[in-house]
């Protein structure tokens, strides 16, 4: 499932990490670093819908046409690229491009880290969500994305033919080596 992933985004993992949410969202400093805008405006622009905070996207458009004005096209494409990631790739709330979404550009943009899987799995959320506002559930599946996330999230010192075998070998002690 992650190779048709990452043939449709044009973005294979070729070695790189994927990206997985550390817990903590990225400081407006560093945000305000790759956009342009102060930090304290970014605090002053900042707002919270349906418990989601982030930077309107209209705030972000409106700095990308004065870069582009000016022809500084390097930090046009950073914007650009994060509301790309904030409005296609993660669209949490409509004209707002969430914490999340920013804290995903910034491990791609600063370390190279494949977000092909936190798409996967940002997917797998909303069509389980979807299913259950209709009281279905996603069940038929459920075995099969663990034993993919858990082949492809961990690396392991033997590999499997056989995908259920190295599921197994992550529940024996020694057998997972998350780097």
């Amino acid at each position: 499932m992650v190779e048709e992933f990452e043939e449709i985004l044009g973005c294979p993992l070729g070695g790189r990490r994927p990206y997985l949410f550390s817990g903590f969202y990225p400081s407006l400093a560093k945000i305000s670093k790759i956009v342009q805008i102060s930090a304290q405006e970014l605090d002053h622009r900042k707002q919270v819908e349906n418990g989601m905070v982030g930077i309107p996207r209209k705030c972000l458009e409106a700095k990308a046409r004065i870069l582009a004005s000016r022809g500084e096209w390097a930090p046009f494409i950073d914007i650009l690229a994060l509301l790309i990631f904030g409005g296609v790739l993660f669209p949490n709330v409509d004209g707002l491009v969430d914490l999340a979404a920013i804290d995903a550009f910034l491990a791609y943009h600063d370390h190279k880290e494949s977000p092909v899987v936190a798409m996967l799995a940002d997917l797998y959320d909303t069509f389980n969500r979807r299913c259950e506002k209709s009281s279905m559930r996603i069940v038929f599946c459920t075995l099969a994305l663990y034993v993919w996330l858990v082949s492809h999230l961990f690396h392991q010192e033997v590999r499997h033919a056989c995908p259920l075998e190295s599921q197994r070998s992550c529940t024996e002690k020694g057998g997972v080596n998350s780097d």
